[in-house]
This record gives structure tokens, C-alpha cells and sequence, in this order.
């Protein structure tokens, strides 16, 4: 008689068949339970009376329902279920409405090629609408496109220079490209259309990193038209001026004013910090630093600057610590892990 070596073979052959079909069973059980509890959703306030009005509606009439009914899942956060809508509505009625709101839902839950795709088509339809070539040069930035984003902010420019959005879109394009130059270009253009805080403090904070004293004649502009005294932007911007051309006492000022605004402000207890251990003053900075993981425990850069003061006076083991911390909560802050090596 012949006897198998490996007699467990044809029962495991059996096997794999009934584990695959259990996994499809499982996969479909899955699927049609959160279908069942879609559709309960639907059929629940406030989504009920326009479901039951789709139930005997046709052609543009259900167009309106299902956008309407997309609009109201969307501002109750139903996003997966919006997007279903708005792709009805647009298929039986492609308005320009509906594809906006279809594109930028679509964006919302990640279907960046499918937005993309609609973005496209919303442009032929409609090419005397800006707002689909404006929503695509997002959607590539989200898609780390630069270069194709930067070609639609050109695009617009070249249709109409008078753009001041696309100016400013293409400002921060450009500012995150590393282009600084031709960012302070393209927002100086932005701001002199549009002369509205959002473009100048942008178009500050760049002459506030390149040394240029035009960034405190903006910030003043923009303080002195802050009547309620609420504005924080304006003053860190001056403060980073005052910092970078080593004028730190006028820095602190200014971010202890940005304190004063909001306590919670993590980034000014962290320039404040930066600006004392400059002066050499490391135990007041590394209180300054200790006030930042008190704000927020999970903000990496306190954590690497407590360790630089530790470092600055001679506790390497406790610097090694808090850069230790940081890394942990940035596994790329290269600065903390050179610094480790360093004392190692």
C-alpha cells in the first residue's frame, strides 16, 4: 500500500477553499451591515424628510434633493455619504454648484484622483469659473504636485494678473518650494491688490525671516487697526525680526506680549526661549522652554531646547534625556539625534 509523506496535505487543500470563501463571506457580511446602517441613517432626522421626497422624485428635481441632502450629511460630518449624493446630483444635473461641493468633498475623504478627474472635467464645462483651476492647484499641493500646482497658479495669472488669490496661493507654493524671493514677489503683488491682513502678515513674516524692517511697518499697520487689542500674529512676526537681527531684548518683549494675548502660545515661550539662551541666560530660557511641555507635552522642540540649555551648562546626561524626548515624539528631528551623538 502506498502511504502518503505528507498525509496532512489533502485536508489542508480542502481547507483553503472554505477559509477563502469565510473570509468573502465575512468581507460581504462587513459590507452589507454598514450599507443596512447607511441607509438607516438616511431614513433617521434630519436626513428622513429628504429621503422620503427622493423616493418620487426624478430627473432635476431629484438633482436638487440629493444635493440638498448631500449638503446637510456634510455639515454633520457624513462626508463618505455626501459624496455619494453629490455624485447624483451631478450626474443628473452637472452644475457648477455641485461639482465644486462633489470635488472638494471628494478631497475630504482622501479620493484625491477622483477629484482630481472631476476638477478636470469642471474646467472644460465651466472654463470662465476660476474656482476649479484654484481647487486643483490645492488638491496638487495635497498630493505633493508642486510643480503641476504652480503650473495652474501661472495659468491663472497668465488668463487674468489682477488674480490676487492666485498671487497669494502662489506666494505660499512658493515659500514651502523654498523660493523665498519670488514668494515676497508673488505676495507683494497679492497684498498691493488685496490689501487684507491674511496676505500682509504672510508677506511680514517673510521679511521677517530675510532681515527686511518692512515687516515691522506692516505689523504696526496691522496692530494699529486692531482697536479690541487682539491680534498676537503682528507681534510674534515683529518679535522674529527683532530676534533675527539679534535686537533680543525688543524681542522678548514682543513675545511676552504674545503671552500676555494667550498664554497658550507655544511658539512665542519657544522664541522667547531661543532669544534668552542667545544671551547666554539658560536658566531663565530653560524655565522659558519648560513652560512650552507644560502648554503642550507632546510639542518636540521644548523638549530639544530644554536639553540644549542642560547641554549649554554642563549636564550631558540630562540634555541626553530631554533629546531622547523629542526623538520620541520626532523620529526625524535630526538636530536632537546629532546632538546625542555628540555627547555619546
Amino acid at each position: 500500500m502506498i502511504k502518503f509523506k505528507h498525509a496532512g496535505c489533502p485536508r489542508t487543500l480542502f481547507l483553503l477553499p472554505c477559509l477563502a470563501l469565510l473570509l468573502i463571506t465575512g468581507c460581504n457580511s462587513h459590507d452589507d451591515k454598514k450599507a443596512d446602517e447607511q441607509a438607516a441613517l438616511l431614513h433617521r432626522l434630519p436626513f428622513a424628510p429628504l429621503t422620503d421626497s427622493l423616493e418620487q422624485a426624478h430627473g432635476v428635481q431629484a438633482a436638487l434633493l440629493y444635493f440638498r441632502r448631500g449638503d446637510l450629511l456634510s455639515r454633520n460630518n457624513r462626508h463618505e455619504l455626501a459624496a455619494e449624493d453629490f455624485r447624483r446630483s451631478w450626474e443628473l444635473s452637472p452644475e457648477e454648484l455641485t461639482g465644486f461641493r462633489y470635488a472638494s468633498t471628494l478631497s475630504i475623504i482622501g479620493k484625491i484622483d477622483s477629484a482630481e478627474r472631476l476638477l478636470l472635467d469642471c474646467e472644460k464645462r465651466f472654463p470662465d469659473n476660476p474656482a476649479f483651476a484654484s481647487m486643483l492647484g490645492d488638491l496638487y499641493q495635497q498630493a505633493g504636485k508642486n510643480k503641476e500646482a504652480l503650473g495652474i497658479y501661472d495659468d491663472l495669472l497668465h488668463k487674468d494678473s489682477m488674480n490676487n488669490e492666485a498671487w497669494y496661493e502662489k506666494g505660499l507654493l512658493l515659500e514651502k518650494m523654498l523660493d523665498t524671493p519670488n514668494a515676497i514677489d508673488a505676495l507683494k503683488k497679492a497684498f498691493a491688490l488685496q490689501p487684507v491682513n491674511t496676505y500682509g502678515l504672510e508677506l511680514a513674516h517673510l521679511y521677517a525671516e530675510t532681515r527686511n524692517p518692512i515687516a515691522l511697518s506692516i505689523c504696526d499697520d496691522a496692530l494699529h487697526k486692531d482697536s479690541a487689542h487682539e491680534m498676537i500674529d503682528p507681534l510674534f512676526i515683529k518679535g522674529i525680526y527683532y530676534s533675527n537681527t539679534a535686537q533680543y531684548k525688543k524681542a522678548i518683549v514682543q513675545f511676552d506680549s504674545c503671552i500676555g494675548r494667550d498664554w497658550k502660545f507655544t511658539d512665542a515661550y519657544l522664541e522667547k526661549g531661543i532669544a534668552l539662551y542667545e544671551q547666554k541666560r539658560y536658566d531663565t530660557a530653560m524655565s522659558t522652554f519648560l513652560m512650552t511641555i507644560k502648554v503642550s507635552d507632546t510639542y518636540p522642540d521644548g523638549y530639544y531646547w530644554v536639553g540644549r540649555c542642560y547641554e549649554a551648562t554642563g549636564h550631558k546626561d540630562q540634555a541626553i534625556l530631554y533629546y531622547r524626548q523629542a526623538l520620541s515624539l520626532d523620529k526625524d528631528f535630526t538636530e536632537a539625534s546629532d546632538h546625542i551623538k555628540q555627547l555619546q
